[in-house]
């Protein structure tokens, strides 16, 4: 079983909404969730938001905390999750804030730097990674992690 379909198994017998946050996966875990049939019943909303101005506009993320921390930092895939939580009012926001490159990396936070936030009614935690390949590549690890970090969550694995 396909991840995305072991989540919205859990999701409908649980009867629980989730909506995403995207920027450097540009859709892709919208679009992974939505790839199974009857996704509607638990899939509120999908947000791209791929520029400073659109996480601020959409997501509520205040823009004091990207010019202090980065777009792409773990302040602001918390904000992400917390925005899309509230915004779409579901009870998971999944948000995921990342560098695919080539360009954009640096010493600090280099191409495939990513950092992956959940939102939930008990609180928000956000992973980092570092993830290597090309651009596409690391788009598919980054979604891949999102969904799995909500898989782990939906099946109690401590998060």
């Amino acid at each position: 079983m396909e991840i995305e379909e072991k989540i919205g198994r859990i999701l409908k017998e649980k009867g629980l909404t989730i909506a995403a946050a995207e920027s450097c996966t540009g859709g892709l875990i919208a679009s992974r969730i939505t790839d199974i049939s009857g996704a509607s019943e638990y899939f509120e909303a999908g947000f791209i938001t791929y520029s400073n101005k659109a996480k601020t506009s959409f997501l509520s993320v205040r823009e004091e905390v990207i010019n202090r921390y980065g777009a792409v930092s773990y302040e602001v895939a918390k904000l992400m999750a917390e925005g899309v939580r509230n915004i779409a009012g579901v009870d998971i926001g999944v948000s995921v804030t990342g560098i695919a490159g080539p360009a954009g990396g640096t010493l600090e936070k280099p191409v495939g730097t990513v950092f992956v936030g959940l939102a939930t009614g008990k609180g928000t935690s956000v992973r980092n990674f570092l993830f290597t390949g090309n651009r596409l590549e690391i788009k598919q690890q980054t979604s891949e992690a999102a969904l799995t970090f909500v898989a782990d969550y939906l099946e109690e694995r401590p998060i």
